[in-house]
């Protein structure tokens, strides 16, 4: 039998391959809304809205530009879940010794498991995000190579900084997730439609938090070598002087829509796929037990026989 949080590991990286598949075209404009900002202009010089956006990309490359990436997208969402709920549920197996975790205790559990999943995981956003955004080179190994001829392996970990830094988003999110969840089980057990809503605000406010910060690490992601993108630092202050402060929101109201809704679709099909994984392996740790007591039943026979 798996442990625990090989099973949540599992299960959150289905929960992650569903919601996403669920929510992908949101999170496609929302990219492109923060890349474009200043490039993305109609005739009257006027900012275009996510559903004008969205217009633009089914008339210019079919329905199917709504899903730009999405095989990376479903690679990475895999990988990153997995590491994710190993990491987190391992540490609040080990912090929480079977109680419920505390504030600070989700915090630090948070900041483990989103440590490790940024490092581990950024070469796969990296790609997926230049596949989401660029006009030609779509497929994942394309992509890849473009990435290595314009900057080598060091590109592969652009935005690693503003990544690591936006492990406060998690860190926020399962922290308001299991303060709230640990109000609903002391009054009954928590259903996968409790998940869904706690994970939605759970998203709603980390995400509103964060937003800069995930402006500038699409910004660093998708920067081209020779680009003047220096840095954490140096892409804030860039983008001050060019945009105005609302150029770190932009794309947040496609963003807010698409980062809630997958959050809430995640929690709920983690919530899902969790008791179903739980009840397949008692299904399959029950046949092997009846398989081996009727294996030890028939050896005791043949003994007895001879």
């Amino acid at each position: 039998m798996p442990s625990d949080n090989v099973v949540h590991a599992l299960s959150g990286a289905a929960a992650g391959i569903s919601a996403t598949v669920v929510t992908y075209p949101l999170q496609t404009l929302s990219t492109r809304a923060q890349i474009e900002s200043k490039r993305a202009e109609d005739a009257e010089n006027k900012k275009i809205s996510p559903l004008e956006a969205a217009r633009q990309i089914i008339q210019r490359e079919g329905a199917s530009g709504l899903y730009s990436g999405i095989d990376s997208a479903l690679v990475g969402i895999s990988v990153t879940n997995f590491i994710y709920y190993f990491f987190y549920e391992g540490t609040r197996a080990r912090l929480g010794k079977g109680r419920p975790l505390s504030a600070l205790e989700s915090m630090a559990a948070g900041a483990v498991a989103g440590s490790a999943t940024v490092v581990l995981t950024n070469p796969i956003w990296v790609i997926n995000t230049r596949a989401t955004t660029s006009k030609t080179e779509k497929g994942l190994l394309q992509v890849l190579r473009k990435v290595l001829n314009e900057g080598g392996i060091k590109a592969l970990f652009a935005g690693l900084g503003p990544a690591l830094v936006l492990v406060i988003n998690p860190i926020l999110q399962y922290t308001v997730f299991e303060q709230l969840r640990n109000l609903i089980e002391r009054r009954r057990r928590m259903t996968p439609r409790d998940a869904f809503l706690l994970g939605a605000l759970g998203k709603l406010i980390a995400t509103f938090v964060t937003y800069p910060i995930v402006t500038l690490k699409t910004r660093m992601q998708v920067a081209k070598k020779g680009e003047n993108y220096k840095g954490l630092i140096g892409s804030f202050t860039d983008i001050i002087k060019s945009e105005g402060w609302s150029g770190l929101y932009s794309g947040l109201e496609t963003r807010l829509l698409q980062s809630v809704l997958t959050a809430a679709f995640l929690f709920y099909f983690k919530e899902e796929f969790f008791s179903i994984t739980l009840q397949i392996l008692a299904f399959l740790g029950a046949k092997k037990a009846s398989a081996r007591g009727a294996l030890t039943k028939n050896k005791l026979t043949a003994r007895f026989v001879r």
